[in-house]
């Protein structure tokens, strides 16, 4: 299936990509796990998950992600849950293909560096650290059961810094599947950092991403209103594909706070600036955004 989107790639043709998975599984009414988020959603809630996929599709998606953002292995490695996230991502891959039902929709394999967050905060609790070999292990387990459980591609996401983030994505790189890295960025003291991480500069992040020389760089859960300026700085280093999936409320662990969230139709208004000016060609959403937005860009962009 991915022959198709490469295609779309090489053509620089636009691609739809879904909106948020988790924050649309706790829409739905999903309870969220005060350690794990929606990833437990898999196992409780698969009928859920599968008609989230769908809503997706029906509005205009040609990409669905799995929802396996949440198994982060460093997330469940703290936890002493290895074994569950493999457990989990396969029921997710299962409940995606079944969402899919032969339509020609590539589904995509989430990995992030998502660690334990302080409930009632957006806070990472960094009490836990792993070394390179120990993380690395974790991302490979990870991404070599995506790929036998049938994905047709890695999508890393919410990426924010030097360390944690470049070992994801090589382990990711090394399945031989094609991998596209998702970069999140924030404005602190009037500077451009990773998400959560003042300590690492947005264009650093950049600079070590571009050298992995990925299929597509993303710039997502990223405020729309930042974003115009993140991209700037990836097409400094980089004249590959680019996507956008911008976030839009707050996170107070364990739930999204859906407040202030961006129209759909500020959403294409905006994706076209980005379209324009960066020539960005792929659109979605990340946390906050929903199927109403991704039907808006479909019927604006396509």
């Amino acid at each position: 299936m991915y022959q198709f989107i490469e295609s779309k790639l090489n053509a620089k043709s636009i691609i739809i990509l879904d909106g948020a998975t988790g924050t649309e599984i706790q829409r739905k009414g999903v309870p969220m796990d005060n350690e794990t988020w929606c990833a437990q959603a898999n196992k409780t809630h698969p009928d859920v998950v599968k008609s989230v996929h769908e809503s997706y599709i029906n509005a205009g998606s040609i990409v669905i992600t799995a929802n396996t953002y949440a198994t982060s292995p460093l997330l469940f490695n703290s936890l002493g849950l290895d074994n569950e996230f493999l457990e989990l991502d396969r029921l997710a891959v299962e409940i995606a293909k079944d969402a899919v039902a032969g339509r020609q929709i590539a589904i995509a394999g989430s990995i992030s560096t998502m660690r334990p967050i302080i409930v009632g905060t957006d806070q990472l609790d960094i009490s836990k650290e792993w070394t390179e070999s120990e993380a690395t292990r974790l991302f490979q387990l990870k991404a070599n059961n995506l790929k036998s459980c049938g994905v047709d591609f890695l999508m890393l996401e919410l990426l924010r810094d030097c360390d944690y983030a470049i070992w994801a994505s090589k382990a990711a790189i090394e399945t031989n599947l094609p991998v596209w890295i998702g970069i999140s960025a924030e404005k602190i003291n009037n500077k451009l950092v990773g998400y959560s991480h003042p300590d690492c500069l947005f264009e650093d992040i950049v600079i070590k991403i571009v050298e992995l020389k990925p299929a597509v760089i993303n710039v997502m859960h990223t405020s729309p209103h930042i974003t115009d300026e993140a991209l700037k700085i990836v097409r400094k280093y980089w004249n590959g594909p680019v996507g956008t999936y911008p976030e839009s409320g707050y996170f107070i662990m364990p739930n999204w706070v859906f407040q202030d969230v961006i129209s759909p139709e500020e959403l294409v208004k905006k994706s076209i600036e980005w379209k324009e000016q960066s020539d960005v060609t792929l659109f979605g959403g990340c946390c906050g955004i929903g199927p109403d937005h991704i039907k808006e860009l479909k019927n604006a962009l396509l």
